[in-house]
């Protein structure tokens, strides 16, 4: 049975075959670039800050005003077509462990802050490259997902087929905007600006192969040293979405931090939806033709 990927019908993987391959599939061939990534890990991130200036400065991303939410110190309430990164500030009133911060720092009741910077996922399968009906949303030769701004047409398709809300338009001309993992730097081998101006290296680019590795490891270590909640997310290539582009150490569960604890790619079910819709007009014909087949015969 064929299996609808990225907008392709085709048979589906055998595992045994190795690693996803979405610039592969988008017809990019054998020849190009490891696919990269980045891995975001945010029991090291300082809230800083830099990666949203990085991304703004780097994509002549216009400014979208001060608005305090008044539930954080945060003053970007998330992802937009006019932030690309955003560096949630989570606040808890729980216990800390001394594995939580200082080691020689005693235990007690205290409230932790967990940090983390958002970004677009750059899914294997990603359902915005489904819906797009102009072609803007592309596949890059590095298997990033990038938008074409001058083709694309404001239609707004792709902005509910994210299963992760990252997809957003701008009002002025209704046109869709999000993180390109810089990919006019990728080009010219260079990493990209939020990676670069990450002063923890909370944020690390590179061969996505490798990073699931380092977070593996990463993770370990962690639970090593008493920080059993440590856990990957996206990282994973027989998730909802083939696993992410972009994937994320945390320290609590995906819904802390504001992300949907199970994605699935939203064009999963299009395919059988339209052989049910197609085997309905099929019925509906059919019954039809009867109709005036049996009432001709009458007369």
């Amino acid at each position: 049975m064929a299996q609808f990927i990225g907008g392709i019908g085709r048979a589906p993987r055998d595992p045994a075959d190795g690693p996803e391959d979405p610039a592969g599939t988008a017809g990019w061939g054998e020849a190009h670039p490891p696919r990269m990534g980045f891995f975001t890990d945010t029991s090291v991130c300082i809230g800083c800050k830099a990666c949203e200036v990085a991304c703004k400065e780097w994509n002549a991303i216009p400014q979208d005003g001060l608005e305090l939410t008044g539930m954080s110190y945060d003053n970007s309430a998330g992802l937009g077509a006019s932030t690309w990164r955003h560096v949630a500030f989570i606040e808890q009133d729980r216990p800390v462990r001394a594995a939580d911060g200082d080691a020689s720092a005693p235990a007690g009741d205290a409230m932790r802050w967990l940090m983390s910077s958002d970004v677009c996922k750059h899914c294997t399968h990603a359902a915005c490259l489904d819906v797009c009906p102009t072609g803007s949303l592309f596949r890059t030769e590095f298997g990033t997902v990038v938008v074409q701004q001058d083709i694309c047409n404001g239609c707004g398709y792709c902005v509910p087929a994210c299963p992760y809300g990252v997809i957003d338009q701008r009002p002025e001309d209704g046109r869709v905007f999000k993180c390109t993992m810089c990919y006019d730097r990728l080009g010219v081998g260079a990493e990209p600006a939020c990676a670069k101006a990450c002063p923890t290296e909370s944020i690390r680019f590179g061969p996505l192969d490798e990073l699931r590795a380092a977070a593996r490891e990463r993770v370990a270590d962690l639970h090593a040293d008493g920080v059993p909640e440590a856990r990957l997310y996206g990282e994973d290539p027989a998730d909802g979405v083939g696993g992410d582009g972009a994937f994320f150490l945390l320290l609590d569960e995906p819904e802390v931090y504001g992300l949907p604890p199970d994605p699935v790619v939203t064009t999963r079910d299009l395919p059988a939806m339209w052989r049910h819709a197609g085997a309905a007009a099929l019925t509906l014909a059919a019954g039809v033709a009867a109709a005036f087949v049996s009432r001709g015969g009458r007369r």
